[in-house]
């Protein structure tokens, strides 16, 4: 009998628009794969999102990014609902998203991090709450989204509408140095890649648009490096009780391996680290997206 599968898109956080590029390439690739697939543009409706849910799927393909759909929140009503869904659970997803918890979480466990402070944005517009360079950035937000790098010489800070009204903010001392990402899969890693770009930093952009990075996999590194940042992106996988598939980033200033996040949905777009680095490891993307189906799980 062939498998139902409904792909959550969409939603509406500011990484509607890569949801929605995610969610259609996961659609795609899950009939090719054999499996009846209902695609799901989802809205701030959840009555609406329930009526769509019924007849219940077999499995739940939870393409969405940002808030609500990556922090738990869409997690838990598929738990209450009982359907199995793709990704982690309500507590690993909540905490992901949560960056001052996670870093504290991965500090506990001896993955080095970035020295940081909470602040709200008026104190933060005062003046300069730690040495330049230092990095802005709101405290539960992927995609790079609301992130700014304030470096000598650079003497402002526009805060745009949503992150003025944050209540907290965090600043984060820069780490200088080059960005590998490492995505896990059922608990193991599955390459190192160097990400490289011309713009100031890995941003939305350089993630997103065509042309924006360029991605070198496997990373020409030491091969201890390679050990360690494998080894500490598994730990921070299951440091966090991730499930499925995952995606650390981390920079290296030479010496050392300093953990920025862990990406519990990475995204699955045509430019996405996740299935480059699962092409590499021999896996398509169908037999990718179709592993993550088969091992959806739902929390009782």
């Amino acid at each position: 009998m062939t498998k139902h599968v409904a792909v959550l898109m969409g939603g509406w956080s500011a990484e509607r628009e890569v949801s929605l590029v995610s969610g259609a390439n996961c659609a795609n690739a899950l009939k090719e794969a054999g499996y009846e697939v209902t695609s799901i543009d989802v809205q701030r409706d959840m009555a609406a999102l329930l009526t769509r849910l019924y007849p219940k799927p077999d499995a739940v393909f939870n393409a969405l990014h940002g808030r609500y759909g990556e922090d738990g929140c869409v997690q838990g009503i598929l738990d209450i609902l009982a359907i199995p869904y793709t990704h982690s659970g309500v507590r690993a997803s909540a905490i992901a998203m949560d960056k001052p918890m996670a870093k504290k979480l991965f500090a506990l466990a001896g993955i080095p991090v970035a020295e940081h402070l909470l602040a709200s944005p008026d104190e933060i517009l005062s003046g300069d709450l730690m040495a330049r360079p230092y990095v802005i950035k709101p405290v539960n937000e992927g995609s790079s989204v609301g992130i700014q790098i304030l470096r000598d010489g650079k003497n402002y800070l526009v805060l745009d509408e949503g992150m003025s009204g944050a209540s907290q903010m965090m600043v984060e001392a820069f780490i200088p140095g080059r960005e590998f990402t490492i995505a896990i899969m059922g608990g193991k890693a599955l390459a190192v890649t160097e990400v490289k770009t011309e713009r100031l930093f890995y941003d939305y952009d350089a993630k997103y648009a065509v042309g924006g990075s360029t991605h070198e996999i496997p990373a020409k590194i030491e091969e201890d490096v390679e050990v360690e940042a494998m080894r500490l992106a598994e730990l921070a996988h299951a440091v966090l009780g991730c499930r499925g598939v995952s995606r650390a980033d981390f920079r290296f200033d030479g010496e050392r391996l300093v953990i920025l996040e862990l990406n519990t949905q990475p995204g699955m777009t045509p430019t996405s680290l996740l299935p480059e680095q699962a092409a590499y490891a021999g896996i398509s993307f169908p037999q990718l997206v179709s592993w993550m189906v088969e091992n959806a799980e739902f929390d009782e």
